[in-house]
């Protein structure tokens, strides 16, 4: 247990509160309502009912509050980056802001739930009690409110039986058209935001997504029709709901029980979200002025595999290694933001991208730019480009290690080739302030296309670090994992040869997936008591495997070796 919370730094113990908070205000709100007399008679109508729709109620309000805060990338990146409030575990439950999000989400989908089916009950019950024969306690708390100087308890004040009545409701109350509205928000917001949807339909997720706004306008104004009422204290100071029930017929005909009065429950969730939109609206606002500065596209260049990388500058722009940015292009679309990984590093004069050419937006890219033509591209012809950023990352804390492991998988190699190019350029002038000691460094990739591109920059390295006789500072393996029998018949033939045939680097290249069990403890054994950061910037399934490594190759002691993994996540 001790390892896992040492790899999840402090998720464990948000999640715990978090579900712990959830569970209290679930607890102690559906007590509110189930227990106190002030909500006696409204219990009477409705049942148990009342509390099972309060009690999500006010989990909703709780969750509403924090679904946008982790989306405030301003906010988070100043807090990563400010050294006296956030120490490298909270920088790292930080970089977790995205899986937060979505487990938010989550529990707003559950609350959505259980509220929702606790209405469909309540509206039944309450029309129901309204075209209820007199007699019975249900009819006579529903003509409450039919006669002057009387309040009523049952929201419900039409004559209408079920069902037309519960869509009357649904369609013509503020609380039921409020309802639907967020519902189906809700429902396409989340459907959308599968992984199948993300990847192949970006612009479905990222338009639908934007039904929040309509989200939190209609959750705002849910509760101003006060449906849910309970009995005034002063009504209660007079007439006893446990006492007076039993003799409903004689109410208002002695001093004992005088008919009860009753009011709304005043809207309470704007209390709970005003502070995170209005944070919310601040962060769009900074995101609105970065994207109005300009950005001068300074050269661009055809790799292959797909790829194209485009060299930029803009006025003020400091970045650190593993940063990420936000970009759009308006002549392909004037309202979508793509994040890009700068690949870059800070001591360059301008900042840096690769995009590989996978949907509809970076294909408009890719013609915006002039790529798909053949001729020379003026730099007046090329598109304008808007920047938002940049935001920060696991990446950010390499340099906090003295030995890493950095593992990245086809374009996922982007952030460290920040890293590596930093790297180089301290090396170039002085490294002696340097902490980081050694680097471990993987890539796997289907075909050698994908190598192309990077192999300059590890050539570079692997030269830099030669000349300054520390050889053994990065330690590299590349990997192919989509090669066939022929091709790895092939590959065996060119083994001994001095350099690689195919990236040209003193290191092989290997074919298949890398044994990560012997990973971890051959570097476990190389590093005794040491903190070993590993970062990834690759596939879920990947990042359980270096996840579970990690953990299972930390020891239990305090003053043994301990893998830290990190996960980019934006």
């Amino acid at each position: 247990m001790g390892n896992w919370v040492e790899n999840e730094g402090l998720s464990i113990f948000v999640v715990l509160v978090w579900l712990g908070l959830n569970v209290f205000l679930f607890w102690w709100y559906y007590l509110v309502y189930d227990v106190p007399p002030k909500f006696f008679y409204t219990r009477v109508l409705l049942g148990r009912a009342l509390a099972l729709a309060r009690a999500p109620a006010a989990c909703l309000n709780f969750n509403c509050m924090l679904i946008l805060l982790p989306v405030c990338r301003n906010l988070l990146s100043f807090l990563r980056g400010s050294s006296a409030c956030c120490s490298t575990r909270i920088r790292r439950q930080l970089d977790r802001n995205l899986t937060f999000h979505k487990m938010v989400a989550w529990m707003i989908a559950l609350h959505t739930a259980i509220h929702t089916i606790a209405h469909l009950f309540n509206v039944e019950w309450s029309v129901q009690a309204r075209v209820e024969e007199k007699g019975t306690l249900a009819a006579a708390l529903s003509g409450l409110g039919d006669k002057p100087k009387e309040s009523y308890v049952n929201f419900f004040r039409q004559t209408i039986a079920n069902p037309v009545g519960g869509l009357y409701v649904a369609f013509t109350y503020l609380a039921g058209i409020t309802g639907v509205v967020i519902t189906l928000a809700l429902i396409l917001i989340i459907t959308s935001s599968t992984k199948t949807i993300r990847r192949s339909y970006f612009e479905v997720f990222w338009y639908t997504h934007h039904l929040f706004v309509i989200f939190f306008i209609g959750l705002v104004i849910h509760g101003a029709g006060r449906i849910v009422r309970g009995q005034t204290a002063e009504s209660l100071a007079e007439h006893n709901p446990e006492i007076c029930y039993k003799n409903f017929s004689h109410w208002g005909k002695s001093e004992a029980c005088p008919i009860p009065q009753f009011s709304g429950n005043p809207p309470m969730t704007w209390k709970w979200v005003v502070g995170p939109m209005f944070l919310y609206l601040c962060e769009r606002l900074v995101r609105f002025w970065r994207s109005q500065q300009k950005v001068v596209i300074t050269k661009v260049v055809i790799h292959p595999f797909k790829t194209i990388e485009l060299q930029m500058m803009k006025k003020g722009f400091k970045m650190e290694v593993g940063q990420y940015i936000f970009v759009k292009c308006p002549a392909v679309s004037k309202l979508e933001w793509h994040p890009f990984t700068l690949t870059s590093a800070p001591e360059e004069d301008y900042f840096s991208i690769h995009v590989r050419i996978v949907g509809d937006w970076t294909e408009g890219l890719f013609n915006a730019c002039g790529c798909d033509k053949q001729e020379f591209q003026e730099a007046w012809k090329l598109p304008k480009i808007a920047v938002d950023g940049p935001f920060g990352t696991a990446s950010e804390d390499v340099f906090s290690y003295e030995t890493v492991m950095l593992v990245g998988a086809g374009i996922g190699v982007t952030p460290f080739a920040s890293v590596l190019k930093s790297v180089w350029y301290k090396y170039c002038h002085d490294a002696t302030n340097l902490k980081l000691k050694k680097i471990y460094f993987y890539w796997l990739c289907r075909d050698t296309h994908a190598f192309e591109w990077f192999a300059d920059l590890l050539q570079s390295l692997e030269a830099q670090m030669q000349e300054r006789n520390n050889a053994e500072f990065l330690s590299y393996n590349i990997y192919l994992t989509g090669w066939d029998e022929t091709q790895a018949t092939h590959f065996v033939v060119h083994h001994e040869e001095e350099k690689d045939v195919i990236t040209g680097l003193k290191q092989k290249t290997l074919y298949g997936r890398p044994n990560w069990e012997n990973e971890f403890k051959t570097i476990a054994g190389k590093h005794p008591g040491s903190r070993i950061g590993v970062f990834l910037c690759g596939p879920e399934g990947l990042a359980d495997t270096l996840n579970k490594q990690s953990i299972s190759n930390s020891e239990a002691d305090p003053r043994g070796v301990h893998f830290i993994f990190n996960k980019e996540n934006f």
